[in-house]
Formats: C-alpha cells, structure tokens, sequence
C-alpha cells in the first residue's frame, strides 16, 4: 500500500507538549497521529504505515530506562525500605510484594516514556548539534531536513 501524503497535524504553540503525550501514550505517528510507532513492546518501526513518517531520527537510547528508574523505581525502593523498617516483615512479603511490584513499576512505563522521547525528538526536531551533513551523508538524504522528509 502507497504510504498517504503526510499531513501537518503537529500542533504549534502550547498544544505541542499534550501532541506529544498523547501520541507517545497511544504509540502513533509524531506527525500524523495515526501510524503505528512500535512493531512491538520497544522496537519502533521503520517507517509509519499512514503517512510514511521514516524513525531513523529516532534515537530514545537510554532514556526511558533512565526515567522509569528515577520517577518510578526511586520512590518504590523508598517504599520498599520504609516497609521493611516499619513493619519488619519477613523475605518472602518482599519476595511476594515488593519484586513484583518493582518489575511492573519500572518495566510497564517504557513503552510510553520512549514514545513520548520519539514524539518529542520529531515535534522539537531534535539531533546532536552539528550532525545534520553527516546524517545527510549517511542517508544519502542531500542536505535537507530529516524531519521534513
């Protein structure tokens, strides 16, 4: 199928930041809000099926698990020690509470924090300073914008 013509929906002004949050919680296309982002749990696709949108900017690395560490895992390792000074329980109450509830709590928000980095990547048009002829170069994409392909 012929990817469509891409349309403008990105938003300007104060309405960019909630784009960005919806798509990256939904795992839509940056720029037209429909396409697919993840062939599945974290590998993003190569290119939108709606509007042809390529992810070759798209470089999250480690940021999701940086931010699901310092939001979510830090205030659950509280709780956790705070559990255990208060109530001393024995090892299997954390075996049985405490692990399951760290894995979920850090595993479960990736998906949408490395939306929300992809999404924001492309509405801001985010790339290492000075890289744009080398990019270039690499793409064979002749000096224009990747972000405007």
């Amino acid at each position: 199928m012929e990817p469509s013509p891409p349309s403008p929906v990105v938003p300007t002004g104060r309405d960019r930041f909630w784009w960005i949050i919806r798509s990256g919680w939904r795992g839509r296309c940056p720029r037209c809000g429909e396409g697919r982002m993840f062939a599945s749990w974290l590998k993003v696709v190569p290119r939108c099926d709606h509007c042809g949108l390529d992810y070759r900017f798209a470089a999250p690395d480690d940021g999701p698990a940086f931010f699901s560490l310092c939001i979510i895992a830090l205030p659950l390792t509280a709780f956790v020690v705070w559990l255990q000074v208060a109530f001393e329980p024995p090892a299997w109450v954390h075996l049985v509470t405490s692990v399951p509830v760290m894995t979920l709590g850090t595993l479960l928000p990736l998906r949408p924090i490395k939306g929300w980095l992809v999404a924001s990547q492309y509405v801001n048009r985010a790339q290492e300073a000075g890289t744009r002829g080398l990019w270039s170069d690499l793409h064979g994409t002749s000096g224009e914008s990747d972000f405007d392909q």
